[in-house]
C-alpha cells in the first residue's frame, strides 16, 4: 500500500466515524476520479504512431479516437479503468494482417483524452457515435471495465456478430463495494456513495445496478461471445466472466489461463491467437456451451 493510498483510506475512515454525510461525498469524487493516465508502452509505440487520429467532444472534453486500415466493418476495441487504446497494440497487428481494420478511444482522463473522469454513460456515447459512424462492427472486443461499458452499449442498440470480454468486471455494483472494502469504509459510507452516483451521475436512469450488468437482458445481445479470464486476476474474480459466459449459454465460450493477472492478458500471444481463432472461423463453430476450456498454464 503506498503512502498517499494510506493516508487517504486513514482520512476518510476518521471522518466516517463523525461525519459520514461528508465522507461519503468525498468518497463518491475519489470514487469517480480516474487515477494517474497509464503512457504508452515503447512495445505500443508503432502501433500507437501509425493511427490515423479524430476527435470527438464528450461532456464538453476533447476524446481522441484512433484508427488503422479501411474496412467497412471495423473491430472496435475498448480498453478498461486506467487503461488507453494502444494496449490493444498486439491485437491491432494481427487485425491488420488479416485484412481488417481496428477502431478504438482514449475515454475521458484516459491515455490523450481530457478530462479526468468518466462513468458507463460517456463510454456508451462514444461507442454509439462510432456505430453511427461506422455502422454495424465485425467484433467489439472490450477488457475490465471496458467489457461492462461495450455491453451497456450493445443492449442499447450497438450491433457486433461477435463480442470478446477479456478480465470483463460484469456487475457495476462490485466496482463500488470493492473500493469501499480497498479503502476500509463503513457501510453507511458505501452506501452513501451508491446515492451519490444514481442522483448525480445517472439521474435519468431507473435500476442502475441492475442496468449495469453484463448478464442483464442476455436476449437484447445477438452475436456470438468470447470470454477469456486469468485465474490470477487480483482486480476481477474470474467468476465474473463465468457468470457472463453462462448466462450467454451455447453462443459462449470461456477460456482461462493462470499468471497473467488482470493487465498482462490483453497483450499476451496466446490471448491474441485465442480472439483471432474466435473472430476468423465460421459462424457456429463454438462447441463448448458456457463450458469452461482447458486451462493455459504458465
Amino acid at each position: 500500500m503506498s503512502p498517499l493510498f494510506a493516508l487517504v483510506r486513514g482520512a476518510l475512515s476518521a471522518t466516517s466515524a463523525i461525519a459520514p454525510d461528508l465522507a461519503g461525498r468525498l468518497a463518491f469524487e475519489l470514487f469517480r476520479r480516474v487515477p494517474p493516465r497509464g503512457k504508452v508502452r515503447p512495445a505500443e509505440l508503432p502501433v500507437h504512431q501509425a493511427a490515423e487520429v479524430d476527435r470527438m467532444t464528450v461532456a464538453g472534453r476533447e476524446v481522441r479516437l484512433y484508427r488503422w486500415g479501411t474496412g467497412d466493418r471495423p473491430v472496435l476495441l475498448v480498453h478498461g479503468w486506467q487503461s488507453r487504446a494502444s494496449r490493444f497494440a498486439g491485437l491491432i497487428d494481427e487485425l491488420q494482417a488479416t485484412g481488417r481494420s481496428a477502431i478504438a478511444f482514449d475515454a475521458p482522463g484516459h491515455g490523450d483524452s481530457e478530462g479526468n473522469t468518466t462513468t458507463v454513460v460517456e463510454y456508451h456515447e462514444i461507442i454509439a457515435a462510432l456505430h453511427r459512424r461506422y455502422g454495424d462492427f465485425e467484433a467489439v472486443v472490450g477488457h475490465s471495465f471496458g467489457v461492462l461499458c461495450s455491453f451497456y452499449a450493445l443492449r442499447a442498440g450497438v450491433r457486433a456478430d461477435r463480442i470478446v470480454g477479456i478480465s470483463g468486471v460484469g456487475d457495476f455494483d462490485y466496482l463500488v463495494a470493492e473500493f469501499g472494502r480497498m479503502l476500509s469504509l463503513r457501510p453507511e459510507v458505501t452506501a452513501r456513495i451508491r446515492t451519490h452516483i444514481e442522483k448525480r451521475l445517472f439521474p435519468e436512469l431507473v435500476d442502475v445496478w441492475e442496468k449495469f450488468q453484463v448478464w442483464h437482458r442476455p436476449e437484447s445481445v445477438p452475436g456470438e461471445l468470447l470470454f477469456l479470464h486469468d485465474d490470477d486476476d487480483q482486480r476481477t474474480p474470474p467468476e465474473h466472466s463465468l457468470r457472463m459466459a453462462t448466462t450467454f449459454g451455447d453462443r459462449a465460450r470461456l477460456v482461462t489461463s493462470r499468471g497473467l493477472g488482470h493487465s498482462r492478458i490483453v497483450a499476451d500471444p496466446t490471448t491474441v491467437r485465442t480472439i483471432m481463432d474466435f473472430l476468423t472461423r465460421a459462424p457456429g463453430g463454438i462447441t463448448k456451451p458456457a463450458e469452461e476450456d482447458q486451462v493455459r498454464a504458465r
